[in-house]
């Protein structure tokens, strides 16, 4: 249902702004219904700002429902349970190389075993087995009953991917080990004992450089929804995304050469953006996202920021003179000072403008900016005398030592009018869309790394 209050608002604003005007299309005596009626009626180009942004959520409103609608999806909730049940207790499928989380499950091969969630002990039982990788799980957060298996099976490539097995703090030696990437990997999803999602993957290399040269992934959930991504590294990278309700395009993304996008452009109503863009994103049927990206450059600036901004180093709790609150303020600087930088980037590199598929008017710039996302209160510790060690004491949590508020930041997508207000572009497309989109330009972004 289209979110009136919000239309009302917009509407009571631009009538009164057009009041005075010969050009108003809106007759005010209409109901509200009538007049966002009328105003959906006609071609961008005909509306004021104001007016555009009434239509804009009038149009939007099917795909975030749909958006929305896949947030409740049964398979999506057991998944995320399960990252959620391995941020709890970390699981070691490369025995004893290192931890894993769920991004691992179809990116390694040849490593077994079946884990088994002990809701008592919050933590994994691991079966050996020389066949199998599944893992046994609660479906949801709230339950406490293991009805969900995860089982996944892979081929082996020959690219060899080293890793940190265990680090000795005493000698300073570094002990690594290795695996092999897969070529194929699939996993099912079921729940209850019935099938509730398919996952697969494939990926070819050039070299022995782990980065693939070619690489597909799909998700297929029995609520109907599909996600596809797959890329291709050449002269220039080339890469797509879809995701689809029944066979139905919710949202495609399109990235490559400006040739490989000028080849998409074929409504004689966008034909003007031929030949300025490498990307596009398609929002069911009515809108498009002309990306203009330089994505190597983007890639360049995240590993820069990551070498300029340091994360501040956590005290040594034997040294007296340590000072948390003094970390914790640093921690809170360098969390603003990285999302100001990831979105200053964003903004530098990505040129994005929603445009209306019907008739190939430019709606809304889309902009980054950077918001204040999660906060938690750290304790802050106090010093406590004790002679066993060797600056006689440690700084311990007593809860007398009072809390400090940790902030976290989130890089959010807006929507820039003409009229140069900001609206969030999750208002009309949902949170999902921004999720979506994150993972294909990480997706993208994977291809540039040499």
């Amino acid at each position: 249902m289209i979110k009136k209050f919000v239309l009302a608002s917009v509407l009571l604003s631009q009538l009164t702004i057009s009041c005075s005007s010969d050009e108003s299309t809106v007759d005010e005596n209409q109901s509200l219904t009538e007049q966002i009626a009328a105003i959906v009626k006609q071609p961008y180009s005909d509306l004021t700002p104001d007016q555009q942004k009434i239509k804009l959520e009038a149009e939007a409103n099917d795909m975030l429902l749909q958006l929305d609608k896949s947030k409740s999806s049964s398979a999506v909730d057991a998944i995320e349970n399960l990252g959620r049940l391995l941020d709890i207790s970390s699981v070691d499928i490369f025995n004893g190389k290192n931890d894993n989380q769920i991004e691992d499950v179809l990116n390694v091969s040849d490593v077994y075993g079946i884990y088994t969630w002990n809701n008592a002990q919050q933590k994994w039982n691991k079966t050996a087995s020389t066949t199998d990788l599944q893992f046994v799980f609660p479906a949801t957060k709230t339950q406490t009953a293991n009805n969900a298996t995860l089982s996944a099976k892979s081929t082996s490539s020959d690219v060899k991917v080293y890793i940190s097995d265990s680090y000795n703090w005493e000698n300073n030696i570094e002990t690594n080990d290795h695996f092999f990437l897969p070529t194929s990997s699939n996993a099912t999803l079921k729940i209850d004992n019935k099938e509730a999602a398919i996952f697969s993957q494939a990926a070819k290399y050039g070299s022995k450089n782990e980065v693939p040269v070619e690489f597909s992934y799909k998700m297929s959930v029995n609520d109907g929804y599909t996600w596809e991504m797959s890329g291709q590294k050449n002269v220039e990278t080339s890469a797509n995304a879809s995701l689809t309700f029944n066979g139905k395009n919710l949202i495609k993304f399109n990235a490559g050469s400006t040739a490989d996008i000028d080849a998409l452009i074929t409504d004689e109503e966008l034909t003007q953006y031929r030949g300025t863009a490498n990307g596009l994103v398609q929002l069911m049927d009515n809108f498009v996202i002309v990306a203009d990206m330089d994505l190597a450059t983007a890639a360049k600036d995240d590993a820069a920021l990551e070498k300029s901004l340091v994360h501040p180093k956590y005290p040594n709790y034997e040294d007296p003179k340590a000072d948390y609150k003094a970390y914790y303020t640093a921690e809170n600087a360098y969390n603003e000072k990285h999302s100001q930088a990831t979105v200053t980037s964003f903004n530098k590199n990505m040129k994005l403008i929603l445009v209306s598929k019907k008739d190939g008017t430019k709606i809304a710039d889309i902009v980054q900016r950077s918001k204040k996302g999660y906060s938690y209160d750290a304790n802050l510790p106090v010093w406590v005398t004790d002679n066993y060690y060797a600056n006689g004491g440690i700084w311990a949590n007593d809860g007398a030592g009072g809390s400090f508020i940790v902030q976290n930041y989130d890089e959010e997508l807006y929507l820039k009018f003409g009229d140069s207000t900001e609206v969030e572009m999750s208002a009309y497309f949902s949170k999902g869309f921004e999720n979506f989109e994150a993972k294909f330009e990480e997706f993208i972004k994977a291809f540039e790394t040499k």
